[in-house]
C-alpha cells in the first residue's frame, strides 16, 4: 500500500479534565487487594500508567470527536466545503444507530455531498479511517477527508472495579483477565488528510502494511449490555500476557513490510509513536521491530489506553512539542486485538 497524493495537514485532540491515578483506582479495589493479599502499587508497576483520564458522566463520544474533529480542521486551515468525507473510527458509539459520525458532521456543518460512516476496528479503528480517505483521495474521489474518534474508557473501568467488588469466586489467578481493563483511559482525536496539490504543509502519507492474524481474535474480547450511549456498562477480559507476546511478534513481521514498501531501514527513522498499551508492551515492541526506543514520543504514562484515539493523540502531542522537523521520517505503529496491525511511514 503506497500513497503518492496524500498529505497529513491536521491533528487535533480533545483531552477530559477528571485525572485518576492508579494509586486511587487501588483504593477503590482495596478490598479485593487485602483479600488476594494484593501489593498496593501493582497496577502503575505493572503498567507504567501514573494516571489516566475520564469524561464527565453523561458525556457522548460524538460531542468530544467534534472537539478534535474541530481542532483538526483549525489546525489544518481546509475550507470545510472540501472535506468529503467524514468516518468516526473509534470503540465508542452514541448509538447502534444511526452512525456517530452522522453527529459529528452535523455538528460541525459539513457538506451535505460527504460520505459519512463510521469504522470499528479496536484499538486500530483511526488508521484503518486514514487509509480508506488515503485510498480515496489517491483515486480523486474526495479533496480532503476527516477522522474522528472519541473514546471513553470510565464506564468501562468503573464497571469492571464494581464486577471485581462483587464477585465472591475472584481468585489472583481470575482476576489477571481484568487487568488490562483498569490501564484504559478516555481521549478524542482528529486526522485530517488532503491531496497533495492542495497541501500547504507538505506532511506526505507514505503507505503501510496491514497484517491480520485473527486466529487469535479469542485473546481480548468486549461485551456491553447495552450497545452504545455514555450509561453503558461493558466489561473486557484480556489474555493480556499471551496477547502482548503475539501482538509484539506480529508487530516486527509487520514492520519488516512496511520497511519494505516505503524503502526505508530502521536508521531513517527518526520519530516514532506508537499505540499505547504498557510499560512490558513497549520494550518487548521495540525488541521485536528493531527500532531505538529513544525515538519513541510516549504518552502511557499519564493518559494510559485510549483506545483508537491512543495513536493520533500521541502522534498529535508529538508534533504540538516540536518532535518533527522538515524532512524527518516518522513511523506510526498500530496495532488493535483481532489480531490486526498496522504500520505507516510519515514524511513530514
Amino acid at each position: 500500500m503506497q500513497f503518492e497524493n496524500v498529505c497529513i495537514e491536521g491533528l487535533g485532540y480533545h483531552l477530559p479534565e477528571n485525572r485518576i491515578s492508579s494509586v486511587d483506582l487501588e483504593k477503590r479495589l482495596s478490598p479485593l487487594y487485602k483479600k488476594l493479599k494484593l501489593p498496593q502499587g501493582r497496577l502503575e508497576l505493572m503498567s507504567g500508567i501514573q494516571e489516566r483520564r475520564f469524561w464527565d458522566k453523561g458525556v457522548f463520544p460524538s460531542e468530544v470527536a467534534t472537539s478534535a474533529g474541530y481542532k483538526a480542521i483549525e489546525d489544518s486551515g481546509v475550507d470545510i466545503k472540501d472535506i468529503g468525507c467524514i468516518i468516526s473510527a473509534s470503540v465508542c458509539r452514541d448509538f447502534l444507530e444511526p452512525s456517530t459520525a452522522s453527529v459529528v458532521h452535523n455538528n460541525l456543518g459539513l457538506p451535505e455531498e460527504s460520505f459519512v460512516f463510521d469504522v470499528s476496528n479496536a484499538c486500530l479503528g483511526v488508521l484503518n479511517g486514514m487509509c480508506i480517505i488515503a485510498n480515496m483521495i489517491e483515486r480523486d474521489q474526495i479533496k480532503a477527508g476527516l477522522v474522528v474518534s472519541g473514546e471513553n474508557g470510565g464506564p468501562l473501568v468503573n464497571n469492571t472495579i464494581e464486577t471485581l467488588l462483587a464477585r465472591s469466586d475472584v481468585t489472583r489467578n481470575s482476576v489477571k483477565t481484568s487487568f488490562a481493563s483498569l490501564t484504559i483511559g478516555s481521549a478524542a482525536a482528529g486526522v485530517l488528510l488532503v491531496k497533495s496539490s492542495l497541501s500547504q504543509k507538505k506532511h506526505h502519507l507514505m503507505g503501510g502494511v496491514s497484517i491480520a492474524e485473527t486466529r487469535f481474535n479469542h485473546l481480548c474480547r468486549g461485551n456491553d449490555d447495552t450497545g452504545a450511549g455514555p450509561d453503558r456498562a461493558p466489561l473486557m477480559e484480556t489474555d493480556s500476557e499471551k496477547l502482548m507476546l503475539e501482538g509484539c511478534r506480529l508487530a516486527g513481521k509487520t514492520w519488516r513490510r512496511t520497511r519494505e514498501i516505503l524503502g526505508w531501514k530502521n536508521g531513517d527513522v527518526s520519530r516514532v509513536f506508537c499505540h499505547q498499551v504498557g510499560r512490558g508492551h513497549r520494550k518487548l515492541m521495540f525488541e521485536n521491530v528493531g527500532l531505538d526506543i529513544e525515538k519513541d514520543f510516549s504518552t502511557l504514562e499519564f493518559l494510559g489506553n485510549t483506545g483508537s484515539a491512543s495513536l493520533p493523540v500521541t502522534f498529535a502531542m508529538g508534533v504540538e512539542k516540536g518532535t518533527l522537523k522538515k524532512g524527518d521520517k516518522a513511523a506510526l505503529l498500530g496495532i488493535g486485538s483481532g489480531l490486526n496491525c498496522l504500520m505507516m511511514g510519515v514524511e513530514w
